[in-house]
């Protein structure tokens, strides 16, 4: 039986959790996950748990948050002057914004606090910081093709 490798084309079917339980993505109801594996498309938990999987197989796959979205970092965390929010922008705790850096890069942001003359939002990843689980369903294997020249 064919096993995953590094370089295959997988599609996997995954239910993503929090170790409270609490779902935070899943497959269910879509096209499954395609990805190739090895090439940095997920984070490198999931990369390494689908390794030696065969078609139909499924598992549970625990990756600590080091193999997932790495810690919270305390310098993505950020106080931003109210003056610089559109005048009809009241931000509350648990918002999700998108702001840019200035070189036309977008980045999510959470809003965290909100204090007299700043807001405090939080650039990291909603991940962060937190440990993994992810039941999986291995749905097929397309293996790295090969181009031989004369």
């Amino acid at each position: 039986m064919q096993q995953v490798k590094n370089g295959d084309t997988i599609q996997v079917h995954y239910h993503g959790k929090l170790t409270s339980g609490e779902t935070f993505d899943s497959s269910e109801g879509r096209a499954p996950l395609e990805f190739e594996v090895g090439s940095g498309m997920v984070i490198p938990g999931f990369d390494n748990g689908v390794l030696e999987m065969t078609v139909g197989q499924k598992k549970t796959i625990h990756i600590p948050f080091m193999e997932a979205y790495g810690p919270k970092q305390t310098e993505m965390i950020v106080e931003f002057p109210k003056t610089q929010f559109p005048a009809d922008l009241n931000p509350e705790i648990g918002m999700a914004l998108t702001m840019n850096n200035g070189q036309g890069q977008q980045f999510q942001v959470t809003v965290v606090e909100v204090k007299e003359e700043v807001v405090v939002l939080d650039a990291n990843h909603s991940l962060a910081g937190q440990d993994l689980t992810f039941d999986l369903e291995l749905v097929g294997i397309t293996p790295k093709s090969t181009i031989i020249m004369p």
